[in-house]
């Protein structure tokens, strides 16, 4: 894909969107508890979960969404400055879960990550907390492929491949992508 063809613009309805939202949320859903675990005074992560989960079920994409996701991030940092990288990565996959209601219609392998970055953060927030253990982020990609509908495969491939870079986060996101592509086109995971 060149750069003229970043600039197209992708089919994507509501219904879509509201797909591959509830779709982050399944993913970083289950790395809450370790962010809660840690930071248990913290109600950051939990509260962009709760507004998506909302748009998801039909309610209107609001600038709660958005300020929720940020907060999350900003919640991520927190836990990072004080060695809770586990979670620090709960914490931005779910930020990253609210930047999914906010996929973009352009055709840039970088909004693939809005799809698939709340997965490859929970997974590597489930590797951590296992002392850094890759076969456990492995594990849980498989959960996330699972998880993901024929519309959200579907967004999916409409967009470029995963970018390289982010270090094992963007592995683990390049690996998540060519599992759910590879769902597309009928070849086993």
């Amino acid at each position: 894909m060149n750069a003229a063809d970043e600039n197209l613009v992708i089919e994507l309805s509501i219904a879509e969107l509201r797909e591959v939202a509830a779709y982050a949320v399944a993913c970083a859903e289950p790395v809450l508890a370790i962010f809660e675990r840690d930071c248990p005074d913290d109600p950051r992560a939990r509260a962009v979960l709760d507004a998506v989960r909302q748009f998801a079920a039909g309610g209107k994409r609001t600038k709660a969404i958005r300020a929720t996701a940020f907060d999350a991030h900003r919640a991520a940092r927190a836990a990072q400055e004080i060695g809770l990288d586990a979670a620090a990565e709960a914490a931005r996959a779910a930020g990253h879960a609210g930047g999914a209601a906010y996929l973009h219609p352009l055709a840039k392998a970088t909004q693939g990550g809005h799809i698939l970055m709340s997965a490859a953060h929970a997974a590597r927030a489930f590797e951590l907390d296992a002392g850094d253990t890759p076969d456990v982020g492995g594990g849980y990609l498989e959960k996330a492929t699972d998880l993901a509908n024929p519309i959200v495969v579907q967004v999916l491939t409409r967009y470029p491949k995963a970018p390289s870079g982010r270090g094992r986060v963007g592995d683990l996101w390049r690996e998540l992508d060519a599992s759910l592509r590879g769902l597309s086109t009928g070849v086993d995971r």
